[in-house]
């Protein structure tokens, strides 16, 4: 497995990309609400992306038809934007999205909670995103790649939430996938050692009920088996001498 050490000018780019998706996300975040198509939300991301002067980096990858993945409810990722789904009172809406900036790119994603929802699904948002941090707490140099993954499992696993395992976190650079895989469940072994300059997408995406997921018609929208609710967050993350720096934030 090679994972790409980021020269100095490569981590300077990927700054910035993930300084101006942050940006995006932050407008996002104002945007979305009760009564909106998911369309809308994409062709607003994709106008603040390119206002940016970023190219987003999802639209036509592997023939994704948008620019921000928008997943509502029981869907976990990768829900294709649509004229006739609309947003509703108590949904939680997912938006991943990413932005390449003179070559290089950044990715992340946030779980947006809309009006009033149960305590459990308010929970369930608020775990995941935490989740993050505590795994990112091992993005240390010395410290080994599941290190990560095994902190997310064991801070998710007294609440009892299913944990994709499906689908993972992921190197990022000049390419939006890059080397290593990175799991949000427990891990028996180590994985790679961790090195300053290493840049890795790390998503945890968690559901209230099981593990499992499926794929619709659409060959791109990933939904849980039982229905239950899913809520997602990431951040592009460089791994330094020190403390890890969250490039998307």
């Amino acid at each position: 497995m090679h994972i790409i050490i980021k020269e100095p000018h490569e981590i300077e780019l990927m700054r910035e990309a993930g300084k101006r998706l942050a940006h995006v996300h932050n407008e996002l975040a104002q945007i979305v609400k009760a009564g909106m198509c998911t369309k809308e939300i994409d062709e607003a991301g994709e106008r603040l992306i390119r206002q940016a002067g970023c190219e987003p980096s999802f639209l036509g990858y592997e023939g994704y038809p948008a620019s921000i993945c928008v997943s509502i409810n029981e869907e976990v990722v990768h829900g294709i934007p649509s004229d006739d789904r609309y947003v509703e009172e108590g949904d939680i809406v997912s938006l991943d999205a990413g932005v390449i900036w003179k070559g290089y790119q950044s990715d992340a994603a946030r779980t947006h909670i809309i009006g009033s929802v149960p305590d459990e699904v308010k929970k369930l948002v608020e775990v995941t995103e935490q989740s993050f941090f505590e795994g990112i707490k091992k993005a240390v140099a010395g410290n080994h790649l599941y290190d990560i993954s095994n902190a997310i499992a064991a801070y998710i696993k007294p609440y009892g939430y299913g944990i994709v395992r499906q689908l993972t976190g992921h190197g990022i650079g000049k390419d939006m996938h890059e080397a290593p895989e990175i799991p949000n469940f427990r891990k028996l072994s180590r994985g790679p050692l961790l090195k300053p300059g290493m840049t890795l997408a790390i998503e945890p995406m968690v559901n209230l009920g099981t593990w499992k997921v499926g794929i619709l018609e659409d060959d791109w929208t990933i939904v849980t088996l039982d229905q239950e609710v899913s809520a997602h967050y990431e951040n592009t993350v460089l791994i330094t001498d020190g403390e890890p720096e969250i490039l998307s934030l």
